[in-house]
């Protein structure tokens, strides 16, 4: 299968409940993640959880924010945008289900290598912040994933993304 994703917005915050920026590239650092972003500076709310889980770089699908939100507004609640979601990358073109089907796959976004390391299960965080708490209920099998960053270089919005075997 064959996919034509791409990213749609990328997004920083500098510390823990920061509001999330949206920047058209970014500079990514192997073993760390986005440069500027609390993740790579160890200042996001989980910093420090043990055990310890790669928080380099966060993505999500915009079909899965998108299935997130008509769910939402069916039950008259307000919606979620990509910065809101708290997630680093918005991929269009990708299904929830696809991006969650890169979990333990390496992949490219651009010339970064990645390497899908687990789901982000839907949490507290994104409710709270906004008080919003359908956010959990919402994003259930759609929160994006969580990779690890395994070269160095950078990101821009419209950077396309190839499994391993597609290149």
């Amino acid at each position: 299968m064959k996919l034509n994703a791409h990213i749609q917005a990328i997004y920083l915050a500098t510390s823990a409940g920061a509001q999330m920026k949206s920047v058209s590239h970014a500079k990514v650092n192997a073993g760390s993640g986005l440069e500027g972003d609390r993740y790579a500076m160890n200042t996001g709310a989980y910093s420090t959880v043990e055990p310890i889980k790669v928080r380099h770089i966060s993505l999500i699908a915009l079909s899965g924010i998108e299935t997130a939100n008509d769910w939402l507004l069916a039950g008259d609640e307000p919606t979620f945008d990509g910065a809101e979601t708290r997630r680093n990358i918005v991929l269009e073109g990708i299904s929830a289900s696809e991006l969650n089907g890169l979990v333990g796959q390496r992949f490219q976004l651009g010339n970064i290598q990645l390497l899908g390391t687990e789901l982000c299960t839907p949490c507290e965080r994104p409710a709270q912040l906004l008080n919003r708490p359908s956010f959990m209920d919402a994003f259930e099998g759609r929160g994006g994933l969580r990779a690890e960053v395994l070269n160095s270089g950078s990101l821009a919005i419209g950077d396309k993304l190839f499994k391993e075997n597609e290149k």
